[in-house]
């Protein structure tokens, strides 16, 4: 099983010399009989240069062409194989742009942005913030309110660990609780919480992959409906928010990070004597103007519109798309309202442009507040509106790189070489740990959840059909992809997220490392030994969840040591 597990792992992630080119180069089966190991080139590729550059732009951009070289060669000599392959990357991008469904999912991550910058232009999150902030009377609550304040930030991880750290952070040091627990907190609220989220600036991507994927193995799903499915197999986004609280209740710590709670309660020092704390200056541009009245409803009602805007618009959109099913037509008017009338439009709902139209919904009703309210001329708000999709352009190159790299993969074939050679081999129970810890390797290396997702969603879904064409396993492969890249980018010292969050909570980045780490590990090793191979092996997840809360729990109370005897 050792051995066949490593072979799984290293066709993944190394190269290998193939087999000789000479099959029908139009077919994505024919590609993979015709180059064998050599189609694992753009995913070793990128992996590879990830690890070195540690820019997975570029490294995505270099996967994509070595696919598009490869392909060339079908046609061409090595020089003209290399000029065609660099053109081809043009025709692989716009193909994805001028996807309905692509396109949409940019517009999407780009509104949502606009929007959170207008809310924080506003002072919406800040108000929240402070109102949630004077509840926070002892360590305990202050940790509490902390983490429920990242769970309210639920739409982005960059807004999140820009906000709540500035504004956590008086109230947790005058309770004594050190940076790099604040820094930690920030952190495991910012990536695990919007990763899950219904409505967040990480959804679309999310789903794009998965639909990706779904279409490489010849279905058409709504991958929305998908995504959700995955959410109860986010095993360490889960128990790493549970995790959080656990800590926080018993006022227990181990490891790094019992050294720094009781170095902050003893002496009342939030960080070491050597510390070298980081700034944000990022976060000034989300900062109210001076002297305005904040109010919790400037966040309140653009999110609110958001959420109730999406909901309504899947059931109508849905609604829509099932107006010519003649059956589902006289159930959703029997019962329009019942759970199977919202869970059939929902799910045949277009998530793209549902979430696209509510974003911009949510955006004019903020730029409308703050207008209204004097807190920004009409010119001052477009101009935070624009700043805030700004920030996430990069998210929109990425996408567009990710979707170019699987459209290469899928006409290679590499897919379909992968599934010849391991679906025999690979034990199905241990696939998705495997994929699980693949997932964090890349991620904690390359210091991005996005570029590891884009890698190996393409070839999780047809490698775990062609294992087990069972729904749940397939849903359970993709959620381990998801969950893997988020647990290796959390932990990150390179990651963006977790320096972020160092900048948030003012903390000294190397130790918010060491501190985190500790933990972050013991949580996914927890979310592979109770979570992923019990629920591979086919425990259901309505048992298999709460066995691993219960483990949780038992390592904090067990290995936990208690820093709440110290008087403040």
């Amino acid at each position: 099983m050792r051995r066949k597990v490593f072979i799984f792992s290293l066709l993944c992630i190394m190269l290998m010399t193939g087999t000789a080119f000479a099959v029908d180069p139009n077919v994505a089966q024919a590609n993979a009989d015709k180059f064998g190991f050599w189609t694992l080139t753009p995913p070793f590729v990128a992996i590879l240069l990830a690890f070195a550059t540690k820019n997975v732009v570029l490294s995505l951009f270099i996967g994509v062409f070595s696919g598009t070289f490869l392909l060339a060669l079908n046609d061409y000599s090595f020089i003209g194989a290399t000029v065609h392959g660099f053109l081809n990357i043009i025709d692989y991008v716009l193909s994805s742009l001028a996807d309905s469904w692509n396109a949409g999912i940019i517009l999407q991550c780009l509104t949502i942005g606009g929007l959170i910058a207008l809310i924080s232009k506003m002072g919406g999150a800040k108000a929240v913030a402070e109102a949630l902030s004077k509840r926070a009377k002892s360590p305990v609550s202050a940790q509490i309110v902390t983490w429920l304040l990242g769970l309210f930030v639920f739409f982005d991880d960059y807004a999140n660990s820009l906000i709540v750290g500035p504004i956590m952070r008086p109230v947790t040091d005058k309770m004594r609780i050190s940076r790099e627990k604040l820094a930690f907190i920030i952190d495991a609220t910012a990536a695990p919480i919007a990763g899950i989220a219904l409505i967040s600036t990480w959804v679309g991507y999310e789903i794009g992959l998965i639909k990706d994927a779904y279409d490489s193995i010849g279905q058409s799903v709504n991958a929305y409906s998908i995504f959700v499915s995955t959410i109860p197999y986010r095993f360490y986004n889960i128990l790493i928010l549970v995790f959080i609280v656990t800590t926080a209740v018993m006022l227990k710590e181990f490891g790094p990070m019992y050294k720094a709670e009781k170095r902050a309660r003893v002496t009342g020092k939030v960080l070491s004597d050597e510390a070298k704390p980081m700034i944000s200056d990022e976060a000034t541009d989300l900062e109210p103007k001076e002297g305005i009245r904040l109010s919790i409803w400037n966040a309140i009602v653009p999110i609110g519109v958001l959420i109730i805007s999406a909901f309504v618009g899947f059931y109508y959109n849905g609604y829509i798309a099932l107006s010519n099913d003649p059956a589902m037509m006289e159930m959703i008017q029997k019962a329009p309202f019942s759970i199977e009338a919202i869970r059939e439009t929902f799910g045949a709902s277009d998530a793209s442009i549902v979430l696209f139209q509510a974003a911009l919904f949510g955006s004019i009703v903020a730029l409308a507040m703050g207008i209204g309210q004097k807190l920004f001329t009409i010119s001052e708000g477009i101009d935070t509106w624009v700043q805030g999709m700004k920030s996430l352009v990069i998210t929109g190159i990425i996408l567009l790189l990710a979707w170019s790299l699987s459209g290469v993969i899928k006409e290679l074939g590499t897919a379909k070489f992968l599934v010849s050679i391991l679906s025999d081999t690979i034990p199905a129970f241990l696939l998705p740990a495997i994929i699980f810890i693949l997932g964090s390797i890349i991620s904690f290396a390359t210091g991005t959840s996005y570029g590891t997702m884009g890698i190996l969603m393409p070839l999780t879904i047809p490698l775990a059909y062609a294992i087990s064409p069972e729904h749940s396993y397939i849903v359970m492969s993709a959620g381990a992809v998801l969950t893997g890249a988020i647990f290796g980018d959390h932990c990150s010292p390179i990651s963006d997220t977790t320096i972020l969050s160092s900048m948030g909570a003012a903390c000294d980045h190397i130790e918010h490392t060491k501190t985190q780490l500790f933990y972050a590990l013991s949580v996914a090793a927890v979310s592979v030994i109770f979570g992923y191979i019990p629920a591979g092996l086919g425990l259901p997840v309505y048992i298999v969840l709460p066995i691993a809360l219960g483990s949780i729990v038992a390592i904090v109370y067990f290995f936990g040591k208690s820093v709440k005897d110290v008087q403040l």
